[in-house]
């Protein structure tokens, strides 16, 4: 049988990292010894255990310590990394390693470079200085590629369970019964903290915060300076440009919450008047939208970034309407963002979990579990998770940091 000598370090015991590394190795065909174990006295103190994995076969042990490592693992002697060259624009060698999230180094005999940026699902290009994380959209023929885990060390992020707050993904399970109460003041404490540290906060909006009647409280936390970037589609734009000229989202109005006579065509006005202004900015500083979301994000200088989909009216000026390239304006904006809201978007949430950093806290509103659950499936400790329609989610958390 092959076998690797394996070590993890940190609070892997009360974060249950050593029971789940166990459990990835039986689940794969694996085996473990335990050889040594070293527990920390105190909370603060880090523990060590150190584990013989064996396989079946090289495959099957390479396949296992390449699960290993996304919860922290490290081979003993965990060697140089092993390159490969691209064989074509967008394809990678054959056994390119995945990133995960979480921080992560790459081992030269020249000595470790970190990858840039920490995100899921990539290959690792190699420079002479550098080690990038790149989408196969960006990689190019020629391009070195770290191919298998040697050399690749992974640092997840991690703290004891102890000191981990209550409504996080994985530590209980999503239901619409949780107190919303608790978790939003902790989102409050989030953004505020935040802000406080100078990091960024990004938030992540669907159309249905519009339609909900949200979006009022959505321009006040922009005014108040508590969004720094905004990620939407056409559809949110276009519905808060339509309550702006017309005061409907989707023909019904929002105050009465009564369909108005043709009111289905709205939206396709509000969209013409923009198109025909040449911009959100321009319809903004001419004088033509004088209210709303995308008024607020241009007034105090919040960027967005607005990703096209098939289902588009219109669409607006300012989307993206190439989905790759969509995807990498989004990337290329993450840049010191340590605290992302998501609110009411299945796709546009998972997708921002994707781009983010283990490190970036996270909180997810949403009426459907079941977008919270597939966000807690991303793994990430520092995210808090809210079964609730937006509309009174806003009410309590702008109460709340209107108090603090």
């Amino acid at each position: 049988m092959a076998s690797e000598i394996i070590e993890l370090r940190g609070h892997i015991l009360d974060s249950l990292t050593l029971p789940k590394v166990m459990d990835e190795i039986v689940a794969r065909q694996g085996r473990f010894k335990l050889l040594d174990l070293q527990i920390g006295q105190l909370a603060e103190n880090a523990s060590l255990a150190v584990l013989e994995v064996s396989a079946p076969s090289q495959e099957v042990l390479s396949e296992i310590l390449t699960r290993l490592q996304m919860q922290g693992a490290v081979v003993r002697d965990v060697g140089f990394a092993r390159l490969e060259p691209a064989p074509a624009d967008g394809v990678f060698p054959e056994s390119f390693y995945v990133t995960s999230n979480h921080p992560t180094r790459v081992r030269l005999p020249e000595g470790d470079l970190p990858v840039r940026p920490e995100r899921m699902d990539c290959g690792i290009v190699v420079t002479a200085d550098a080690a990038r994380s790149v989408k196969f959209a960006q990689v190019r023929a020629g391009d070195r590629v770290v191919v298998s885990h040697a050399g690749v060390i992974v640092s997840p992020e991690g703290e004891p369970a102890s000191s981990r707050r209550a409504f996080e993904f994985m530590a209980s399970e999503v239901s619409t019964e949780k107190p919303k109460s608790a978790a939003i003041a902790e989102i409050a404490a989030g953004l505020r903290e935040t802000r406080e540290r100078g990091e960024r906060i990004l938030v992540v909006a669907g159309p249905a915060v519009i339609h909900t009647g949200a979006g009022p409280h959505l321009e006040r936390l922009i005014r108040r300076g508590y969004v720094d970037l905004l990620f939407a589609g056409n559809a949110l734009a276009v519905h808060d440009i339509e309550q702006a000229l017309f005061q409907t989202a989707l023909g019904i109005h929002l105050g009465s919450g009564a369909p108005v006579e043709r009111g289905h065509q709205n939206h396709l006005h509000a969209i013409n008047r923009i198109r025909a202004a040449g911009s959100i900015r321009a319809a903004v500083e001419s004088g033509l939208l004088a209210g709303g979301v995308m008024h607020a994000c241009i007034e105090r200088g919040v960027e967005f970034v607005l990703a096209g989909s098939v289902r588009d009216d219109g669409p607006l000026p300012e989307v993206i309407t190439d989905i790759l390239e969509a995807q990498q304006a989004m990337a290329a904006r993450l840049e010191g963002v340590g605290y992302c809201l998501m609110l009411a978007t299945m796709l546009h949430s998972i997708a921002t979990g994707n781009l983010l950093p283990a490190s970036c806290r996270i909180a997810c509103v949403d009426i459907n579990p079941v977008v919270v659950t597939k966000l807690a499936d991303r793994g990430s400790f520092q995210a808090v998770g809210v079964v609730t329609d937006v509309e009174p989610f806003f009410v309590e958390l702008l109460g709340r940091l209107a108090a603090e």
